[in-house]
């Protein structure tokens, strides 16, 4: 997809961060917009930007992990827009626990958002899309879909589940030749709200000494690398390029060097400084 204007693009995650930076340059360049997310306040604000552009913007507060609800919202999308062109799974969440220890509940909640609702996203939009014609489907994995670290398991199942996902669509949808694509997206340490409203699990507190707070606060620092307008224009010239990843950030270019140099051995180097970093 060269040409933005006058397609239509859904987008997961659209009250803040990556997903508000996507809805404002994509409407920079003409095409409307079907934005969701469960922070309605942060919605509203983000499709009174969108709409100085002149582009038709629609709204829903949406539970990524809820299937129903993502089907009836791309139909919904349809109706409104009279078609769809691209959907960007960006919806995401973080949690910081202890792979022995962690909650089922607490399990389920991330696997719910960061895979379930991109799987959801990509079933419910996909069939749409190849009736339009032409479009894109735009998941987003991360640098933790490349390499895994200690306390962020559940993160990482989420994020090298979505990896797959969409490689294994990618090749699917080149065999079928349906004028739709996929690019699985990277991103490294974006200064968004991902750390801020993370969970950490009692088990971080109890197993390092270290508060929850400042567990945050060390996820904050780490990603935060890369504007999330950086990671927006990176993102949209994949996709204008047909790229199949997109490493975004140079913390993420960097890793994905180390992991492909240093195969398995890239995990005694990042429990070495994962370890300082507790205990620091």
């Amino acid at each position: 997809m060269k040409d933005f204007k006058n397609k239509v693009a859904a987008i997961t995650g659209a009250a803040s961060g990556m997903g508000r930076t996507l809805a404002v340059q994509l409407a920079q360049r003409g095409c409307h917009l079907a934005l969701s997310d469960v922070n309605e306040a942060g919605l509203a604000e983000t499709a009174q930007l969108v709409r100085q552009h002149g582009v038709k913007v629609t709204t829903v507060k949406l539970n990524v992990a809820d299937r129903e609800a993502m089907n009836a919202w791309a139909d919904q999308v349809v109706r409104d827009h009279g078609k769809v062109n691209l959907i960007f799974n960006n919806a995401g969440v973080a949690l910081g626990a202890f792979l022995e220890t962690v909650k089922p509940a607490d399990f389920e909640w991330i696997m719910g958002i960061n895979f379930w609702g991109v799987v959801w996203g990509t079933q419910a939009f996909l069939p749409h899309i190849k009736r339009a014609g032409e479009g894109h489907v735009i998941n987003t994995s991360s640098l933790f879909g490349l390499l895994a670290l200690p306390t962020q398991g559940t993160y990482n199942a989420s994020k090298f589940a979505v990896r797959g996902f969409t490689e294994a669509l990618r090749q699917e949808l080149d065999l079928e030749k349906c004028g739709v694509s996929a690019t699985c997206v990277h991103p490294g340490g974006i200064r968004t709200n991902i750390a801020r409203d993370a969970r950490m699990d009692h088990s971080i507190e109890a197993r390092t000494g270290s508060s929850a707070q400042a567990a945050k606060a060390r996820f904050d620092k780490l990603l935060n690398t890369t504007t999330a307008e950086s990671a927006a224009r990176q993102i949209i010239k994949a996709v204008e390029r047909n790229q199949r990843r997109v490493l975004v950030g140079p913390d993420a270019k960097f890793l994905d060097k180390v992991v492909r140099l240093c195969g398995s051995w890239y995990q005694p180097l990042t429990t070495h400084f994962a370890k300082k970093g507790m205990l620091g």
